[in-house]
């Protein structure tokens, strides 16, 4: 078969309609009979294609598609998370108003069955979208989810509680919505949509210290529980109606399975990165509060130290890491990241007996949220990228699997190391911890792993 091209000076391939960049990947349509040979091109599938040249968008501008896919999937993240944080600040003195709310082991395992079940899950639910495709999956965990959220509502007594807890896990979405995101957005930008999403996670934690107490005292438990499975619900109308389609490349890559994820040391350096980064998160908060209080800042008022760290952390995020991460430095953030929260824990377990000011502690709970968002917006940008793209689905299942396994460790291990040792055990852990993964981190790259892509055959 003859095809009829012409080249250009610009290193473009000309047909009729318009040029296609030598870069462009075939797979993305089908050549049109004609004089000329011409790909149909979909700009959802082409957010992942070669690099642009001279001419196009540049490398780190995020594409209209990219956007909407950025906006619109941070916004299931935050509706979803914004429901789950709501309860934490309120949820240790309401759970003692139900029938069996006496026993502290049984409010601490409601509180903790969340984690446990969705990390059961999570790598289920990332492996089922690679092979029935994101959306169906996102919009049956997501409804999975506002069921668990009524049952709550609902709950006549701890046990009860405690069952809706445990289904809200099974919802275990975060996998197939951060593979979907990777789906449509290009290696360049990915760090930057991936801190949209962080960014609406860290921005629902914020504001669910200051609204937490006021809806409590308002509707109680069981009206946040309810609240909870409103906002699922809008988080599924997204996904239908907001979320841009999948792009038809990922549906037409041969499936990818486990063990492509689990040979990858790369991989496995960023899964336990990301269960010591949440299980330090959320131990240190075992003691962190009480720091406070001595400070002279009652548990009432925590939400002004919190709120200005976490928008500070952000603005000198976004003003730093994708500039450094545009010039090539992704690695060497990354890494300093982590030396900083090795820092704060050790800053914290010298100040103890030393009763630190506001001033003191805010500013240690700045540096902490930057390093942590920093940390939580490159980590599975990097794992997007290690992964082949025809097992990204089982990649992130894996990833959100360690991130909730560390949640449930770091509240169990919190609890325990305050009971026996003390807030300097916890925060001398704490550091421990960070020092470890800093010294597995070191080696590892932050370029792009190789991505599996699908070809098209001439004929």
């Amino acid at each position: 078969m003859h095809l009829k091209t012409r080249h250009d000076s610009q290193g473009s391939w000309t047909g009729e309609s318009g040029p296609v960049r030598i870069g462009d990947n075939p797979a993305l349509g089908r050549p049109r009979p004609g004089p000329f040979v011409c790909f149909r091109r979909n700009p959802l599938s082409e957010v992942n294609a070669a690099p642009v040249s001279a001419g196009t968008p540049t490398s780190t501008a995020l594409l209209p598609v990219e956007l909407r896919a950025s906006f619109s999937l941070a916004s299931i993240f935050g509706l979803r998370m914004l429901g789950l944080f709501l309860i934490l600040p309120v949820f240790a003195i309401e759970a003692g108003h139900y029938p069996g709310g006496d026993d502290a082991a049984m409010v601490g395992l409601t509180m903790g069955i969340y984690g446990l079940t969705q990390a059961l899950l999570q790598f289920l639910y990332g492996l089922a979208s690679d092979r029935l495709g994101r959306k169906p999956v996102i919009v049956f965990g997501l409804l999975v989810f506002a069921a668990g959220s009524l049952v709550a509502a609902l709950a006549p007594s701890l046990l009860w509680l405690a069952i809706g807890r445990a289904v809200q896990g099974a919802g275990a979405v975060s996998a197939a919505v951060t593979a979907l995101l990777a789906d449509q957005t290009r290696d360049a930008v990915r760090t930057k949509s991936m801190a949209l999403v962080g960014g609406s996670i860290g921005l629902m934690f914020a504001l669910s210290l200051v609204a937490a107490p006021v809806l409590a005292a308002w509707i109680g438990l069981a009206g946040i529980f309810g609240l909870t499975a409103v906002l699922a619900l809008l988080g599924v109308g997204a996904v239908i109606w907001w979320v841009p389609p999948e792009p038809q490349a990922h549906k037409n890559l041969p499936r990818g399975n486990l063990y492509d994820v689990l040979q990858s040391a790369a991989l496995l350096r960023l899964n336990l990165g990301v269960l010591i980064l949440h299980a330090v998160q959320l131990a240190m908060w075992m003691a962190l509060p009480a720091m406070l209080v001595q400070a002279g800042l009652p548990r009432a008022q925590h939400w002004q130290v919190y709120l200005p760290a976490v928008l500070g952390s952000f603005v000198v995020m976004g003003g730093s890491l994708f500039q450094l991460e545009k010039r090539g430095y992704l690695r060497g953030v990354f890494l300093t990241s982590i030396g900083l929260m090795v820092l704060v824990q050790l800053a914290l377990w010298l100040l103890l007996d030393q009763s630190p000011g506001l001033l003191t502690l805010g500013g240690l709970l700045f540096v902490f949220f930057y390093a942590f968002n920093v940390l939580e917006a490159s980590q599975p940008s990097m794992v997007s990228r290690q992964a082949p793209a025809n097992a990204r689905g089982a990649a992130m299942g894996v990833y959100n699997t360690l991130q909730s396994l560390g949640f449930f460790a770091g509240g169990m291990g919190g609890g325990w190391l305050m009971k026996h040792g003390g807030a300097h055990s916890l925060f001398a852990v704490c550091a421990g911890l960070m020092a470890l993964w800093l010294a597995l981190a070191w080696p590892m790259s932050a370029s792009t792993g190789k991505v599996h892509e699908p070809t098209l055959k001439a004929g």
